[in-house]
This record gives C-alpha cells, sequence and structure tokens, in this order.
C-alpha cells in the first residue's frame, strides 16, 4: 500500500463529461499511486469506461483537470500522454493476430522508441525495442509463447499479451479496462497475480465487473452511478457502505424480507 501522504502520479479533480444534454461523467475525482491498485465500479452505464477515456486522452473532459506527477495534462492529447507514461487497455483485445506474441511487443516498444534515422537497421537487430519486448513478455508470464502466433493464442493469454504490450510503452500508470472479462477460472487466477505483481511498480486504475476479482485485489475502490461517485474507499468499507449496496449491489433487507 502507498504512503497515504505521497503526493498521486495520477489526480484527476472534479472530471466532467457532458454528451449534449448527457452527463456521462459528473465530478468524479480520484488519485492513482504507485503501489496501489485502485478499482472503479458500477453498474453499465455508470460512466466508467467514459472515465478512462478523459484519463487516457482519448476524449477531452468538459471540464475540471488531471494531473500527471504534479504536471496538468489536461490539455494533452492521447500520444502525448502515452509517451509521458499512461498506458492503457481496451475492453476488446487490440493485438496483431498475425504477428508472433515476441512481434507484438516488439512493435508496441519500437512506438514509444522510434529511430527514424535507422533505417537500414534489421527491426528484429534493434537493441531498444527487442530487450523491452523480451523483458515484458517475463514480466506478463508469456515468455515461453514468445514464438506463438498471436491469433491462436487463448481468450486469457491475448488479454495478458495486451497488458505486455501496454508495459512495452514503459507506462507509469496503467488504465485498464475489463481486463478479466471472458475469462474462465484459471485464465482469471493468472491475470489476478499479474495484476498484483504490476501494481508494486505502476499506479494502476482497474474497471472490472468480477466483484470476486475486485474485492481480491483492490486497495481501494470508487462506486460510481449514473456518472457520479457514491462511495470511494477500502474494501472492508465498501462492503458495508448502506449506500452501495443499494445502489449497486441490491437492497440486501428487501431480499431477506422477500424471502
Amino acid at each position: 500500500m502507498h504512503d497515504t501522504n505521497a503526493v498521486p502520479l495520477l489526480c484527476a479533480t472534479a472530471l466532467t463529461r457532458r454528451f449534449g444534454g448527457l452527463t456521462a461523467v459528473s465530478k468524479v475525482s480520484l488519485d492513482l499511486h504507485v503501489g496501489e491498485l485502485h478499482a472503479v465500479i458500477g453498474t453499465n452505464g455508470a460512466g466508467k469506461s467514459t472515465l478512462i477515456n478523459m484519463l487516457s486522452g482519448e476524449i477531452a473532459p468538459t471540464s475540471g483537470s488531471i494531473a500527471l506527477a504534479g504536471v496538468d495534462v489536461s490539455g494533452w492529447t492521447q500520444p502525448r500522454r502515452a509517451r509521458q507514461g499512461i498506458g492503457r487497455s481496451y475492453q476488446r483485445t487490440t493485438i496483431f493476430p498475425q504477428f508472433t506474441v515476441l512481434e507484438n511487443c516488439r512493435l508496441a516498444a519500437q512506438a514509444v522508441r522510434q529511430r527514424p534515422w535507422m533505417l537500414w537497421q534489421s527491426a528484429h537487430g534493434c537493441d531498444l525495442s527487442m530487450p523491452a519486448a523480451q523483458e515484458v513478455l517475463e514480466v506478463a508470464g508469456l515468455a515461453a509463447l514468445s514464438a506463438q502466433v498471436a491469433g491462436s493464442m487463448s481468450h486469457g493469454q491475448k488479454r495478458q499479451l495486451e497488458i505486455a504490450m501496454c508495459l512495452a510503452t514503459r507506462p507509469r500508470v496503467l488504465l485498464l479496462d475489463e481486463p478479466l472479462a471472458g475469462m474462465g477460472a484459471e485464465e482469471s487466477e493468472r491475470m489476478l497475480a499479474l495484476l498484483e505483481r504490476l501494481k508494486r511498480e505502476h499506479a494502476v486504475l482497474l474497471v472490472e465487473h468480477d466483484m470476486d476479482a475486485v474485492f481480491r485485489v483492490a486497495d481501494r475502490i470508487t462506486v460510481m452511478v449514473n456518472g457520479e461517485v457514491i462511495a470511494s474507499d477500502v474494501p472492508q468499507a465498501i462492503r458495508s457502505n448502506r449506500d452501495v449496496q443499494v445502489a449497486y449491489l441490491g437492497d440486501p433487507t428487501l431480499e431477506a424480507q422477500a424471502c
């Protein structure tokens, strides 16, 4: 767990996003610290993906601010934020299925280590991108599959590869959008172990629907309903929070009366 007095690596303050007359996210504030996994939960339409899209730079907030290591990045483009250490994964797997696992990671590493003057050098001989690709495959637990064609991997392995590709860009912040979606029990266990390792050296934001997984790995949980935060606290406090029980988990009192 991070030092509660430490300055957050990523700080969002009163983020709001409107689409015409619809307010998708309303005045959401949260901090991300290295050594902490911060989960955001909520039902469909709660605004979770819109929040991640604002943090990563895919869409601009209507109001509010985002700071990375104390620097206001609210007006930065997504590529600029990525170069400065904000990495993200998506709900849908975004890999190059026709390439090998290693080549996928090498391409990701090259994206942030571009050397256009080295036109004559073979990409496989690049002394920067290849070691970086091999390193992240070790971290992600995919080193043994480096020569496999990515499209032939299992769903869970593809999700691991996507995170490995994200790591190849050398992020400090990881924004992970439902990395456990569609996984079986064994694949989920591997992903949870990976998340535990990643938070040691990264600030991690996790959007996830698997509540058992969230309560296992999260250090802090923010609960969103209709674009607003109704609670943000440690897992034990969230589990016992009456507003969360009613709005997200269902009203246990009414359920008990119905039995």
